[in-house]
């Protein structure tokens, strides 16, 4: 690793260690506390830093950026290691462990937009992503660390997204993975994805949390490299999804961006990222991150509901979006300080509210897994609650790909999803669009004449409803 250039510092008492002295689980030996990745001489933290010394020149930053688009080298074609001198972790560049992840689109939601009455709203699909999920973006720098400090073998306690990740880039690094996921508490196609990349899959008889007890146990006593987000060096590849939204809206900074909430590191990646791309001047102003949970699985939003972030309560997590089915949320701390500093909220949606986010951004041509679903669903609260204007620029982060749970969606669309208690949660209007968004699949007789007629009265039916 290149130490030179980059220290670790903790969030709870500011002890600096390099990053080869940090321990198996990433927490500091001191206060138990997250490590966080900094750059002696110019990096920031979400709070500032007053020593600006050996900035960066942004016109050159971008300069080189939208250079290294042109290159055909495979650091250079990914849209995170594109961003590197952003985070200057690998002594040897050609340890990086890519599948030229980024690059993902920045999509208008123009339906959405205008029954919210916004100006514009836009998504950030990280779901296009090699493996279908954010969390490439973040596993390919954790994963080069592990691979230049010459572990063999590499773990994670997973809800699927990690799990398909982790293994991937296993697989393109030559390491042997491991992956511990909760017995019957995950979507199928992201188990299948952890299973093709050859991992050794594990399901425990416990839920996400007890998952990560036991790995926090095994890092202890086996030689194996952790890469879940407790690792600082996922956040740092995660933050690029920043820079890149960014450089897409032109090097001008959204006002708001909405994040889903399950073990938070990816709203403490983000802040990160914008944080210091202020620093640097490369852009000129903080946007708001808000999070969003689940409402059975939200220990944050209870934690602001309580204490105003202070003390956080684990919970039995329990909510269909699986992605973000955790109770004990490992990066609260650090959220809590983002969501604070840039004038964010923390909000909780139902199941019933996601099951209509998922289906009215699908409605787009767009789709996402059911936790990504969120950011819409908790922006409808956030508007209602006048804490986002008509034309502030709003991005919503898509975390995964609308096929990493596809039962989910045909139950929707079949009516076999919410149970009646959770649908009497909506509104008329709420149930009406729920009936407009619904698409099941028709059986008809292999007669054209019937499929003429369904068709003529389905332009009846648009035409009255019009």
């Amino acid at each position: 690793m290149n130490s030179k250039t980059h220290q670790l510092r903790c969030t709870g008492c500011s002890a600096v260690i390099s990053g080869e002295e940090a321990g198996s689980d990433f927490r500091c030996p001191q206060c138990h506390e997250l490590y966080e990745v900094e750059y002696p001489g110019w990096s920031s933290t979400v709070a500032g830093d007053e020593g600006k010394r050996n900035l960066p020149n942004p016109s050159a930053l971008r300069w080189l950026w939208k250079e290294r688009r042109e290159s055909l080298q495979p650091i250079d074609q990914s849209g995170v290691w594109r961003y590197r001198d952003l985070f200057p972790i690998l002594a040897d560049l050609n340890k990086a462990v890519t599948l030229r992840e980024g690059n993902t689109p920045l999509y208008e939601l123009t339906r959405c937009a205008a029954a919210l009455g916004l100006d514009s709203l836009l998504a950030k699909h990280q779901g296009m992503n090699p493996t279908g999920s954010f969390k490439d973006t973040g596993m390919t720098a954790a994963l080069s660390v592990a691979a230049e400090r010459g572990f063999q073998w590499v773990a994670c306690a997973s809800t699927g997204n990690t799990s398909a990740a982790m293994a991937a880039y296993a697989a393109r690094a030559c390491l042997r993975s491991i992956v511990f996921i909760p017995e019957g508490k995950i979507a199928w196609g992201k188990l299948s994805q952890s299973m093709d990349y050859g991992a050794m899959t594990v399901q425990l008889k416990t839920d996400f949390d007890g998952c990560v007890r036991v790995l926090g146990e095994l890092v202890k006593r086996f030689p194996v490299y952790l890469l879940n987000s407790v690792n600082p060096y996922r956040l740092e590849g995660q933050k690029t999804a920043a820079i890149e939204m960014t450089e897409q809206l032109d090097w001008q900074a959204p006002d708001h961006v909405v994040v889903p909430g399950g073990n938070l590191a990816n709203g403490s990646a983000l802040g990160k990222g914008f944080a210091e791309m202020l620093h640097l001047g490369l852009i000129n102003h903080m946007p708001k991150i808000s999070v969003i949970q689940a409402e059975g699985a939200n220990p944050l939003y209870r934690s602001f509901q309580t204490s105003g972030g202070r003390e956080l309560s684990p919970v039995v997590a329990e909510t269909r979006a699986s992605a973000i089915r955790i109770g004990n949320p490992a990066s609260w701390k650090k959220v809590v300080r983002v969501i604070e500093a840039t004038g964010g909220s923390c909000e909780q949606v139902n199941e019933q509210e996601i099951a209509l986010a998922k289906a009215q951004i699908g409605a787009e041509g767009i789709g996402c897994e059911p936790a990504s679903a969120v950011t819409l669903a908790g922006l409808k609260k956030l508007v209602a609650q006048g804490k986002v204007a008509r034309e502030e620029r709003v991005v919503l982060l898509l975390t995964g790909h609308t096929l990493k749970d596809s039962d989910y969606t045909i139950q929707y669309h079949r009516g076999t999803l919410l149970q009646p208690e959770e649908t009497a949660l909506g509104s008329e209007t709420e149930q009406r669009q729920h009936d407009a968004l619904r698409k099941p699949p028709l059986v008809l007789e292999a007669d054209v004449d019937a499929v003429l007629r369904t068709l003529e009265a389905q332009m009846r039916s648009e035409g009255q409803s019009a």
